[in-house]
């Protein structure tokens, strides 16, 4: 087999008003392409497939019908015999056989089955069935396959939706060449608190930057035609609001005004199935009140009749089982029928839908035409991709990483660093670091840990590819003369400081000390919750001792979450947040600390002063008491006791959404608007993309040449109802060389300008908005305009 990548970028990806240059020129997004409705659509629904699932379905019996609901992994699933999972007794559980299952007709897909080895057998199984209906492999594919790119946080740090597209189709190519053609991504939910581990999985806390990288997902996935052997169908999880969950804690219960879900965590899905996505996942939440799995408001009322989406819904892994946990359902017969009724087709390993459907149709609980639909819509999916085809692994399997995809898996980690901290207080920038440096200490439990390099969820992870941190910076060291000292130091959970003299040892004897400390990839992810977001185990530890000698210590903080700095924002001159960045790791961190890169990244999600902050985000609503100019870091007087402020820290955020330096500073100015005011009927055209062009003035007013991503933000004052204090609305990667301006443009139209009301309506009412581009959420440079009645 000929092995190639071929990098799909569509025209409609990005920004109203603005262009997508590729690799090395600025991308600005909008929201604006929103509402165009994209051609994997119409392959879902076309007439051709129409007649193809018309005919398949007139023969199918039940059994084969219902086959196509279920889903199971190799082994089949463990579920209670008698049906009833309110009290899960592992010696009451029955193995369902899969593969029998399969050669009957009677399985539609498969979870985690992975490699032509282990799909092969089980799609000859179900080809040689009556009907020959081919299954469907789906599986965790979060962020890469064999060749491994950084975790989506670190990947949403970037903000390159283009690179988020090239590096999603780079996993679709290498995924489908064992077989996998549906991956359960992208995540797209709204994380505001940091103690979730699922943070890691996707954007951040802002909603119109979650849209614009759940666009790139789904595009880079699914390309312009899912029948594309390249291409595998996306499921977008995890529907709805499954971020939220109450104090960050993992499968905890949710609860929220419309205003907020509409506003803040439904726009990334309503962007996702406008791309195309194929198919979603129902969260394993409740929301308020009612379990996404069972909830119709959700999966009919606005997945379906709102948004119009054409593909089929999956539950996460036993959430239809565990509505009966939820305690809506006293059986798995009710269970059952809550959650098809509401909208969920395919049930993941919870083993009800097939031992469940027949004794409701004959009870009458149930209707035949809801199996139907559920069955078209799985169906649709399976023509769209072309299984009936191509039902096979394509090509050779790759089985292990990609020489030809490191490359572009480096520049994706080099972008999503995020330079926090680079001197001030005092003190000289330490990075880039000088190519002078002849002996430089890698201390820490991160620097040679290939394993931890590729976070939770690494696809199918091959370690002996992974360039660590020692690897990547002893062969930069090697090539300019110097000399790598590398000690673990400390593990990173432990109380043991046996490896502390050793590591300030090597700090003694070196010119600069680069301390690689954070979380394990364990720590995040799925049922990864913390409630305490320090250095874990005695890192705090370490890293005071190496500051106390004296010696330059850039701290390299690796984790699936913000993480609390207080202590080294006082104390260490440099900090980079390196998330967990992939295959490349140790090349894109040597790239970076010498300057080959300057970094560009900038943070999706605020890193809070104390745990006691979370949730934190910067687009907050407006109080009666607002802290105003009072100084937050000073304990309250008599005149600012009764305002909105904690007594022991600051509100803000540590470290802002949007913040990141470069090894350049960039300054900004001129802020216009193209008119002061907007008609209001001219304004409540939701089609409407120009009613308002910003542009502003960036220049490079360092030294070095770097990238800049310029952010629009807006606040609405005025509106029936609060609107955050800013939001941001646009933004753009610009690449600027030492003294070089540009003008910046943004294009506002109604869907940057338009909010949901009291009455669940998006609307722009007349009102006033504040317009202002700058660096991070806390840019100064502003302007006005206003909607008039």
């Amino acid at each position: 087999m000929s092995f190639r990548f071929r990098p799909r970028l569509s025209t409609r990806m990005l920004s109203l008003g603005a262009s997508l240059a590729l690799a090395g020129a600025a991308c600005a997004t909008s929201a604006g392409d929103a509402a165009v409705v994209p051609a994997s659509n119409a392959q879902l629904v076309s007439p051709e497939i129409e007649r193809k699932v018309d005919a398949l379905l007139a023969r199918m019996t039940l059994a084969e019908k219902i086959g196509q609901l279920v889903q199971y992994g190799a082994g089949g699933a463990a579920t209670p015999a008698d049906g009833n999972a309110v009290a899960v007794n592992p010696e009451t559980l029955t193995q369902v056989d899969a593969m029998a299952l399969a050669r009957k007709g009677e399985l539609g897909s498969m979870l985690n089955v992975v490699g032509v080895a282990k799909t092969r057998p089980f799609q000859e199984a179900a080809l040689g069935s009556r009907l020959g209906i081919p299954l469907l492999f789906g599986a965790d594919i979060i962020h890469g396959y064999r060749t491994i790119y950084p975790v989506p946080l670190g990947l949403s740090a970037t903000w390159d939706p283009a690179l988020v597209q090239e590096v999603s189709h780079m996993a679709a190519v290498e995924a489908t060449t064992g077989g996998v053609k549906w991956f359960y991504s992208p995540m797209v939910d709204i994380s505001r608190d940091a103690r979730w581990g699922r943070s890691t999985e996707g954007a951040g806390e802002d909603a119109y930057l979650g849209a614009a990288m759940a666009r790139a997902y789904i595009r880079g996935y699914q390309g312009t035609n899912l029948t594309d052997p390249e291409s595998v169908a996306a499921s977008v999880k995890h529907f709805a609001a499954y971020g939220a969950a109450e104090a960050g804690r993992e499968y905890n219960t949710t609860d929220m005004s419309d205003i907020r879900l509409r506003q803040v965590y439904l726009p990334p899905y309503r962007a996702a199935v406008e791309a195309g996505a194929a198919t979603m996942m129902s969260a394993f939440n409740a929301l308020n009140g009612v379990p996404a799995t069972a909830s119709s408001y959700l999966m009919t009322d606005i997945l379906r009749k709102e948004w119009g989406f054409d593909g089929f819904v999956v539950s996460d892994f036993t959430a239809v089982m565990e509505l009966t946990h939820h305690g809506i359902a006293l059986d798995a017969a009710t269970a059952t029928r809550k959650a098809l009724q509401a909208g969920v087709e395919v049930d993941m390993m919870s083993h009800f839908y097939d031992t469940q459907i027949p004794k409701l149709l004959e009870e009458g609980k149930l209707s035949m035409a809801t199996v139907d639909e559920a069955v078209r819509r799985v169906l649709r999916v399976k023509f769209a991709l072309g299984l009936f085809e191509h039902p096979y692994a394509r090509g050779t399997e790759v089985v292990q990483t990609v020489d030809a995809h490191r490359p572009l898996v480096r520049r994706a980690a080099e972008e999503s660093f995020v330079l926090l901290k680079n001197g001030g207080q005092g003190s000289a920038p330490v990075l880039p670091l000088d190519r002078r440096v002849k002996t430089l200490a890698l201390i820490g439990p991160l620097a040679d840990a290939a394993s931890e390099m590729q976070g939770a969820w690494g696809g199918a992870q091959h370690f002996p590819d992974v360039v660590t941190l020692r690897g990547g910076l002893a062969a930069r060291m090697k090539k300019q003369g110097g000399e790598l000292l590398y000690v673990k130091g400390t593990d990173i959970e432990t109380d043991s400081e046996a490896g502390f003299a050793e590591a300030m040892n090597a700090a003694a004897k070196a010119d600069v000390v680069v301390m690689a400390l954070g979380e394990s990839s364990r720590m995040s992810g799925e049922a990864g919750s913390r409630a305490h977001l320090d250095l874990p185990g005695n890192q705090q530890a370490l890293l005071q001792r190496i500051v106390a000698t004296g010696k330059p210590v850039v701290l390299l903080v690796f984790s699936g979450r913000p993480l609390v700095l207080d202590w080294a924002d006082r104390n260490v001159p440099a900090i980079m947040a390196m998330w967990f960045p992939g295959t490349e790791a140790g090349n894109a961190v040597a790239d970076v600390l010498f300057g080959d890169v300057a970094p560009s990244g900038k943070l999706t999600m605020s890193f809070p002063r104390a745990v006691g902050q979370e949730p934190l985000y910067y687009n907050q609503f407006p109080t009666g008491r607002p802290p105003g100019d009072a100084d937050l870091s000073k304990p309250p007087s008599r005149g600012t006791a009764f305002i909105s402020r904690y007594i022991d820290v600051p509100n803000d955020a540590l470290y802002a959404f949007g913040h990141g330096l470069s090894y350049t500073t960039f300054g900004y100015s001129d802020v216009q608007v193209s008119r002061a005011r907007v008609p209001l009927v001219e304004a409540n055209n939701k089609s409407a993309k120009n009613l308002i062009t910003v542009t502003a003035m960036v220049k490079n007013t360092g030294q070095r040449a770097g990238t800049e991503v310029v952010q629009l933000y807006v606040r609405n004052l005025g509106a029936s109802v609060e609107q955050p204090v800013r939001s941001l609305q646009g933004f753009q990667r610009v690449a600027l060389q030492p003294g070089e301006s540009r003008r910046v443009t943004f294009q506002l139209g109604f869907p940057e300008l338009s909010f949901w009301n009291a009455k669940s309506e998006e609307v722009v009412e007349p009102t006033r908005y504040t317009v202002w581009v700058g660096g991070s959420s806390r840019a100064d440079q502003q302007a006005t305009f206003e909607i008039a009645p």
